[in-house]
């Protein structure tokens, strides 16, 4: 009986751990999708600038400094890292995924040797 004990609690203890793992990819997972979107507003935004104008101009803050930036490696910029942001949500959901059917998996333990322990 005490061996069941110890394995319950050996369960539940993974199974906290896996609630704090998802919790902090669903944390990684929120901040990824503000950065998508805010990057989408300045795709957006750059749409509808005239790239070619002299009078477009376009500036980087780098540090407490505000850069001049060339328009087209201004927006090449924003489609990468709006490349790279979809990828790493896509990574995310995938280890939000496995982590979810890791603790399916737990759970069902959990139950099946509560079962036992109340027989």
């Amino acid at each position: 009986m005490a061996d069941l004990n110890k394995k319950l609690e050996n369960l539940s203890l993974d199974f906290s751990n896996h609630q704090n793992t998802l919790q902090d990819l669903i944390t990684s997972r929120s901040q990824l999708e503000t950065q998508y979107q805010e990057n989408k507003i300045v795709r957006d935004e750059f749409a509808q600038i005239d790239g070619t104008s002299e009078s477009c101009k376009i500036y980087k803050l780098v540090g407490p400094v505000l850069l001049p930036q060339d328009y087209s490696e201004a927006e090449m910029n924003v489609k990468k890292r709006i490349e790279f942001i979809e990828g790493e949500i896509k990574r995310v959901e995938t280890r939000i995924e496995a982590e979810e059917k890791k603790m399916e998996g737990i759970r069902g333990d959990i139950v099946a040797l509560r079962a036992l322990v109340q027989t």
